[in-house]
């Protein structure tokens, strides 16, 4: 029998993680590593690498697993090569995959590891499901929005 709330989740964030799919879909190695609106802003390589981790993390600890190793400034370093594309779906499917016959225990707790000044501060499983399908969809509006600059002026 599946659980309603993980079936729910699992709904949302296919449908945002289908947004990054089809954000990167077609794009060269320089429009992924292209900042549009120059200085220190995200790249969508960079927006889509960090969504995409994080979204994991959370989605592990929604379902019991255990966090997966992480670098969380390394993210913000991105740079797209060949094969981006590839890795974009890998995550997806892990992401998605790690809610696959969970029941979920909203009471479960676990650290988060990957960010050293919150490290102490154990989040349960319904908070890191909450947090980390709302982080992905703002995320996903960052993706949008940098997307939108790339785009030749007409």
């Amino acid at each position: 029998m599946s659980d309603p709330t993980i079936d729910a989740a699992r709904d949302v964030l296919a449908e945002s993680l289908d947004k990054i799919r089809r954000g990167i879909a077609g794009l060269t190695v320089d429009q992924l590593n292209a900042k549009p609106a120059g200085g220190e802003t995200n790249s969508v390589a960079v927006i889509a690498t960090h969504a995409l981790a994080s979204t994991r993390s959370y989605m592990s600890i929604a379902g019991g697993a255990p966090p997966p190793p992480r670098d969380r400034p390394a993210e913000f370093r991105t740079v797209a090569a060949d094969g981006f594309g590839g890795w974009v779906e890998d995550m997806i499917g892990q992401c998605l995959g790690l809610l696959d016959g969970v029941t979920f225990d909203p009471s479960i707790k676990v650290v988060r590891t990957w960010t050293q000044g919150l490290a102490d501060d154990p989040v349960t499983a319904s908070w890191a499901l909450l947090y980390g399908t709302s982080h992905l969809g703002e995320h996903v509006g960052h993706l949008h929005m940098t997307l939108e600059l790339l785009r030749p002026a007409d």
